[in-house]
């Protein structure tokens, strides 16, 4: 991506190119927005030294390995308890380009931690997919592009949504095969707010249409698909999701605000994960290979979601919460040999002191704290159905 010129075609989702690196920064730099929203995180932070550190930045690369690099290893150690990542043999030996597919609990950190991470075990830098709902503000954009991630267009019409299906599809091929660069992207569009991670069968459909083969599997395929199960102990936001149930529930026509966005953005970055844990399961394309390829489409398609999905169930990561959780929904003892009374007597209070920030009118508390139950519990009944 650094040594060729993007068609024109993907200007508008691509990310910055290293000969737009120097404006953005200084529009960045320009941009009190951006300076608050850093101070935020670095109260004593350096604003010329700061800014003059940035102005060295010459490339992307520079960019994201130290200043990106920096901001999320600074949440990572002011937010988490451990930052862990298993399954590193099963990277790409010569680091060949793979499209990384994950569950999605956090906005902005889940890719943004497995980068981190990648990094740190000398693979290399991924692309991230964003979508630009969450670009509230232009100064957000210019960093995520920057950042080297590229854009995901939401509600576009039903009309547009095929061509901006295929563009970003042809777009993601294009970095795979020949700018040989990985990319993240979530097994679904927004988070599972209550943890039951489902692929998509329409982000399957999406990346197929981009290739250049006439057959569904083998452009699957060609994007050498590898499934990633991220584990947090403690989602931030747990009662934000749990608030926009109810108000769903009790006005089918409720929609989140952009404030909302930002109060989800903001509350998932700053706040207690506990314990954090990324593991690389195993490449799917051998599993592909052998699936009935005079299936119906659709059969297919749902076929390939499983193979993803259980590769994420199994991987996923237990803590003491979750076995409380499910005992605690189901009013069982099943998972007791887990967890001890300590464990369940923290876990309760954590879940009160989460439901005592949910201000919003007929509030139902029983409503509420099965959903919050679900979001720790659903992961574990997954991975029960795996064995």
């Amino acid at each position: 991506m650094d040594t060729e010129t993007v068609s024109p075609n993907f200007d508008d989702i691509r990310p910055l190119e290293d000969s737009e690196v120097k404006d953005a920064i200084e529009s960045l730099l320009a941009n009190k927005d951006f300076e608050r929203a850093l101070r935020y995180i670095k109260p004593d932070l350096d604003w010329e030294e700061f800014s003059a550190a940035m102005r060295a930045c010459k490339t992307k690369y520079e960019f994201k390995s130290t200043f990106g690099y920096d901001a999320v290893m600074t949440v990572a150690k002011k937010t988490t308890f451990s930052l862990t990542i298993s399954g590193r043999s099963r990277l790409p030996k010569d680091k060949a380009a793979c499209t990384f597919i994950s569950n999605h609990r956090d906005i902005v950190l889940d890719a943004s931690f497995l980068n981190l991470m990648l990094y740190d075990v000398g693979y290399g830098l991924t692309q991230i997919a964003i979508g630009d709902n969450l670009l509230i503000r232009p100064w957000i954009e210019t960093l995520v592009r920057l950042g080297n991630s590229f854009i995901v267009k939401r509600g576009v019409s039903v009309r547009q949504m095929l061509e901006v299906s295929r563009t970003l599809s042809a777009y993601i091929h294009h970095t795979i095969k020949d700018t040989k660069e990985s990319i993240w992207i979530a097994q679904r569009e927004g988070r599972a707010k209550d943890s039951d991670d489902r692929t998509q069968g329409s982000v399957l459909k999406m990346l197929s249409i981009g290739g250049d083969k006439d057959n569904l599997l083998d452009n699957l395929m060609e994007l050498n698909i590898l499934p990633i199960a991220i584990s947090y102990e403690f989602d931030p936001c747990d009662y934000l999701k749990a608030k926009e149930f109810q108000l769903k529930r009790d006005n089918p026509d409720y929609v989140k605000s952009q404030h909302d966005d930002l109060l989800s953005m903001e509350t998932g970055i700053l706040n207690n994960k506990g314990r954090v844990h990324f593991t690389i399961t195993s490449p799917i394309n051998e599993t592909l290979a052998k699936l009935d390829r005079n299936m119906e489409k659709n059969e297919l398609v749902a076929a390939i979601a499983s193979i993803i999905d259980r590769e994420i169930y199994r991987n996923y990561r237990f803590y003491p919460c979750n076995y409380v959780a499910y005992d605690w929904l189901n009013g069982t003892r099943r998972f007791q040999e887990h967890y001890g009374p300590k464990d369940r007597k923290q876990f309760e209070a954590y879940v009160r002191g989460q439901l005592d920030k949910i201000a919003i009118p007929d509030k139902d508390e029983a409503f509420l704290l099965r959903k919050l139950l679900e979001m720790y519990s659903n992961p574990l009944k997954n991975y029960l159905t795996t064995l």
